[in-house]
């Protein structure tokens, strides 16, 4: 037997299934960003990325008109930060910082990630790397350092960003060529820095800017820098081209999003962070950390280009054995 509903009945089930078909009234033009940005480092506090993102957050908000609040998840050279991007929705409100020692994972295997699951945004910072060590310890120069490596193999410790990273790379490189020295993995800059100047690793990977306060305190010195060409404010400090070493990994630094991010959005914040850039606090802010002028990327040739390097490194990793 069929039992039929009163009329009023009906009349209101069928407004409330005709109300939650209907479309919610501006969700398809909202308005972004409407809301705070999460701005993720992968790395400690203190560092280079974390000080680029605080800058950029900074310099970016009045620009959006919503906050870029920073938040730091070091760990697994840079992969267990990306991972928030990676399970999070593909909307826009969660970026991350991404440097060249997250890209480096992929080519060595470590990565839980591929090129074509991000959209990159922007790359803001390119700076060459150095091998520093203690202003008063035994090493006055390049050569003292090989020599003893050469003659210690394994025995000198380098405080490096990770297993995996471009400092390790170069050091696996170095091994390579007859200097072997060990890897000392400190995701947090500060513990890395803290282990040169006390005496529990010899030698520190690192971009000059990250060091600044060091270098002018007189704690640290630089001993080589992978560069093609010497730098115009460490003329006396020779490149690793001068010494027959053919790596030049320089550090990037960019901000990524999850691929499938509305190409709106990603333009949203491409141009603002692009219009960041050009502010005179941010070219300050670039000159102090020893920056390239050629750093800036946007959005239609970050992609290309982070394709092409992981192309590069791959071919560095099987060229030299890195990958085991």
């Amino acid at each position: 037997m069929t039992t039929r509903l009163p009329a009023p009945i009906v009349f209101v089930i069928a407004a409330l299934l005709l109300a939650a078909l209907a479309p919610v009234p501006g969700a398809a033009q909202e308005k972004f960003p409407s809301r705070p940005i999460d701005f993720i480092v992968p790395w400690g506090t203190g560092g280079g990325a974390d000080s680029m993102a605080r800058q950029l957050g900074t310099l970016t908000q009045p620009l959006l008109g919503t906050p870029l609040p920073v938040s730091n998840a070091p760990g697994a050279a840079g992969n267990t930060g990306l991972a928030k991007v990676l399970n999070g929705k593909p909307d826009g409100y969660t970026v991350a910082v991404y440097i060249q020692d997250t890209l480096m994972t992929i080519p060595m295997g470590l990565a839980r990630h591929k090129v074509e699951d991000l959209a990159w945004i922007t790359r803001t910072q390119v700076a060459d790397s150095f091998l520093f060590v203690k202003a008063d310890g035994p090493f006055k120069t390049i050569q003292e350092l090989l020599k003893h490596a050469q003659a210690n193999p394994g025995k000198l410790r380098v405080a490096g960003t990770g297993f995996g990273t471009v400092d390790d790379v170069t050091v696996r490189y170095l091994e390579k060529k007859g200097y072997k020295m060990t890897t000392v993995p400190y995701p947090k800059p500060g513990e890395r820095y803290a282990a040169t100047l006390g005496g529990h690793a010899e030698v520190l990977y690192e971009q000059a800017g990250d060091v600044l306060q060091y270098l002018k305190a007189g704690q640290l010195k630089p001993l080589v820098i992978f560069a093609e060409r010497r730098h115009p404010s460490f003329a006396e400090v020779p490149t690793s081209k001068e010494l027959g070493l053919d790596i030049t990994l320089p550090q990037f630094r960019g901000v990524v999003a999850k691929a499938g991010t509305p190409a709106d959005r990603v333009k949203a914040l491409a141009d603002a962070f692009g219009k960041a850039v050009q502010t005179p606090q941010w070219k300050k802010f670039a000159e102090d950390w020893y920056m390239s002028p050629e750093s800036y990327l946007g959005p239609e040739r970050f992609g290309r280009w982070a394709a092409g390097e992981v192309a590069t490194l791959d071919r560095l990793v099987k060229e030299f054995g890195l990958r085991k």
